[in-house]
C-alpha cells in the first residue's frame, strides 16, 4: 500500500499547508530505511505501515501523567474478514523526529507486533489489557515485549532502542517540536483516552487467521534466543 495516501488525501483537503506536506514527504525516506533496517535486521518483514497526517494525543485522570503523544501505535485490524496487524505512524514523527528515534519507536512498535502474533497464534490473547493510567501504561509496554537483543542484530538500533526506550519512550525535543510545530497551530489532532485505546479479539475470529508458518518460525528462533539470553544473565 501507499504509505502516504491518508497524508496526501489531508493535503487534498486542505488540513495540512503546503510546506508541512513537502516536509513529511521529503522526510518519509528516514521511516523507509528504518523498516529496511529492521528487516535486514531481524531476518522478517515489517507489516503493513501507514502515516497517520494527525498528532495521536491520549488523555488519563493522572495528573502527574495526564498527557502524553503517541508517535506510532501497533492496530490489529480485521479487514475484509482477513486479520492484519497495522503500524501506524503519526506524521510529526515522520515530520521532526532525528533519525535514530525514527527508527527506535519502528523497531519498538515491531517488538509490538510480534508479541502480539505470539500470543494470537496461540490463542493467549483475546484482549490487549491497557491501563487507563499513563504511568502504568508506560510499565506495562514495558514488560510485554521480546527482547530487543534477541530479534534485532544490530548494534547501533540496539542502542537506539535503549537510550530512548529506558523506562518508556521519551524524546523531550520530539515532543517540544510537536507541541509548537504542529499542535499550537492547530493541524490535525486525534485525541484517544487510554482507557478506551484496547485490542478486543474474539476466540472465533483468531481462530480462523492464517498465520504465515515462516513468520511463527522466526518468532519461535527469537523466544529460543531470548531464553539463552535470560540463562546468560541468571549465571
Amino acid at each position: 500500500m501507499d504509505h502516504l495516501v491518508k497524508v496526501k488525501e489531508s493535503y487534498e483537503k486542505g488540513l495540512l499547508p503546503q510546506d508541512i506536506y513537502d516536509l513529511i514527504t521529503e522526510r518519509f525516506s528516514l521511516v523507509s530505511s528504518g523498516i529496511d533496517r529492521i528487516e535486514k535486521a531481524s531476518g522478517t518483514k515489517y507489516p503493513v505501515s501507514y502515516v497517520e497526517p494527525s498528532a495521536i494525543l491520549t488523555s488519563s485522570a493522572d495528573v502527574t501523567f495526564g498527557y502524553g503523544i503517541l508517535f506510532a501505535r501497533t492496530l490489529p485490524v480485521f479487514f475484509e474478514e482477513k486479520f492484519q496487524i497495522m503500524i501506524q505512524i503519526s506524521a510529526p514523527l515522520v515530520a521532526f523526529g532525528l533519525k535514530g528515534t525514527i527508527h527506535a519507536i519502528l523497531a519498538h512498535e515491531f517488538l509490538h507486533y510480534l508479541e502480539l502474533v505470539r500470543k494470537a497464534s496461540r490463542m493467549e490473547i483475546l484482549s490487549d489489557e491497557v491501563s487507563a493510567n499513563l504511568f502504568e501504561n508506560v510499565y506495562a509496554d514495558s514488560t510485554r515485549l521480546f527482547e530487543a537483543r534477541a530479534v534485532f542484530d544490530d548494534q547501533t538500533l540496539l542502542t537506539h532502542i535503549t537510550k530512548k526506550f529506558p523506562t518508556g519512550f521519551k524524546d523531550y525535543k520530539l515532543e517540544d517540536k510537536t507541541e509548537k510545530l504542529w499542535i499550537s497551530k492547530n493541524l490535525p489532532v486525534t485525541n484517544i483516552a487510554l482507557d478506551a485505546n484496547t485490542v478486543k479479539l474474539s476466540a472465533e475470529s483468531l481462530a480462523k487467521v492464517n498465520w504465515d508458518p515462516a513468520l511463527l518460525s522466526k518468532i519461535k528462533e527469537y523466544e529460543e534466543r531470548e531464553s539463552k539470553l535470560r540463562k546468560r544473565k541468571i549465571y
